[in-house]
């Protein structure tokens, strides 16, 4: 069941413009006069480069979802074809190529990741999947050149920033093409699917231009391009990532723990436009939270509510729960309140030691055994200031004997040095 605060097209644009959401947009005033008075298909692609997406996708998923809201067909497109040929929009060098095999093991995982997002039961106007494999896959190099090439110039092609921003470094004519084969996409969808605006990051917008420079020579219908902001922060560092690497929509590969996370610790000059971008909170309601913001911006609600929702929208209500039960223990120092998957959940980024031979370790031994200090003495010094504690609770005697009664769940112990320290003994 999708959920919400859009209730028209005409809300649609105008809660677009609120949040930020419109970079570039082709024919403005007709595309707004098309999306107010008629069900719009749109279509936004995604490229399997990995058998996940990461939230650096998030954005044009949720923009999808917002359209559907609106009453309007989204159209998620799985690059099966283009995902073996590599966009160079956005980067500095060449793609490495992977195998046919790999691609459709990705295009799969992603066609699975993409329906948690998208209601395709929808009554009237149901999100569908494509995959452009479909009509890549079967064009032959004459038609390739004769019928769809021959619409591009090179000079068109060059004056794109996805091409020029690559001359310096050198392109292969792949990766140059691969501009001519997502216009076709938009060409195919147009005419199969009465697709008529295609929405992508800002980096695609000569991509979606040369879609559009398609379908008007190839005798289409109207179509348009609508591009949304690249996310950036404001430190400068790069959205998506974390200590550990990239925040990925698959639980397996970024746990729940984690991802809420990454959300809650959004510094202050960020949040209100992720709140904006990424949930679906109404004006009222960010607004709410920004003056929140100002007035008390150490009880961190905004940065809270961003954690929760974006959680909330990816992994679901269950997943909201366990992030915040984690985080409460690891706060607290409270462990023993955690099931076993929940510790693992919770552990998992920490440095784990596996320790064999005898159950029982003096807290001096097992310090040392994990890493947390380089010597006996350093590690007597710490423990007798009191900046160790074991599962929680701090222990001044370095002799102290660990054994069984300490080990959550009858093999963990946490040992933490400081205030963010963490170790992890995995007893075998």
């Amino acid at each position: 069941m999708l959920s919400g605060t859009v209730q028209s097209s005409k809300d649609l644009v105008n809660d677009l413009e609120y949040r930020g959401l419109i970079h570039q947009l082709t024919d403005t005033e007709n595309l707004r006069k098309k999306l107010e008075s008629e069900r719009v298909t749109l279509y936004c692609g995604f490229d399997p480069t990995a058998d996940s997406l990461h939230i650096g996708s998030l954005l044009p998923i949720l923009c999808l979802r917002r359209f559907q809201l609106a009453g309007h067909i989204p159209l998620a497109l799985v690059g099966g074809g283009t995902g073996l040929i590599g966009d160079p929009s956005g980067r500095s060098s060449e793609r490495s190529l992977n195998t046919a095999d790999t691609v459709a093991s990705w295009t799969n995982s992603l066609k699975a990741q993409l329906s948690a997002f998208l209601d395709f039961n929808l009554e009237g106007n149901p999100a569908k999947l494509v995959s452009n494999y479909d009509w890549i896959a079967p064009l032959d190099v004459i038609t390739f050149l004769r019928d769809i090439g021959k619409n591009f110039t090179v000079n068109y092609m060059l004056a794109k920033d996805s091409v020029d921003s690559r001359l310096s470094n050198g392109i292969s004519f792949t990766e140059f093409s691969y501009m001519i084969l997502q216009a076709y996409d938009f060409y195919k969808l147009n005419q199969e699917h009465n697709c008529s605006l295609q929405v992508g990051g800002s980096d695609q917008w000569g991509n979606i231009t040369a879609g559009l420079e398609l379908i008007g020579k190839m005798g289409g219908g109207d179509a348009y391009g609508m591009t949304m902001p690249l996310v950036t922060k404001s430190d400068g560092k790069k959205f998506g990532k974390s200590e550990t690497g990239a925040i990925w929509l698959d639980r397996n590969k970024t746990s729940v723990y984690q991802f809420y996370q990454f959300w809650i610790n959004t510094d202050d000059n960020d949040v209100v436009k992720f709140l904006k971008y990424f949930t679906f909170l109404s004006q009222a309601e960010i607004e709410a939270l920004e003056n929140e913001l100002k007035q008390q911006p150490e009880r961190r609600v905004a940065q809270r509510e961003l954690a929760r929702e974006v959680t909330k929208i990816v992994h679901g209500e269950e997943a909201v729960v366990t992030a915040e039960k984690i985080t409460q223990a690891l706060f607290s120092g409270e462990f023993m309140s955690l099931s076993e998957a929940e510790l693992v959940e919770a552990l998992q980024d920490m440095p784990t030691t596996v320790c064999t031979g005898e159950e029982e370790r003096s807290l001096i031994n097992l310090m040392i055994e994990v890493g947390a200090a380089p010597s006996r003495r350093q590690a007597r010094q710490d423990i007798e200031s009191g900046a160790v504690s074991v599962n929680g609770q701090k222990l001044t005697n370095g002799e102290t004997v660990l054994g069984q009664e300490q080990k959550l769940c009858g093999k963990y112990i946490v040992l933490r040095r400081g205030k963010k320290n963490y170790f992890l003994a995995r007893f075998e």
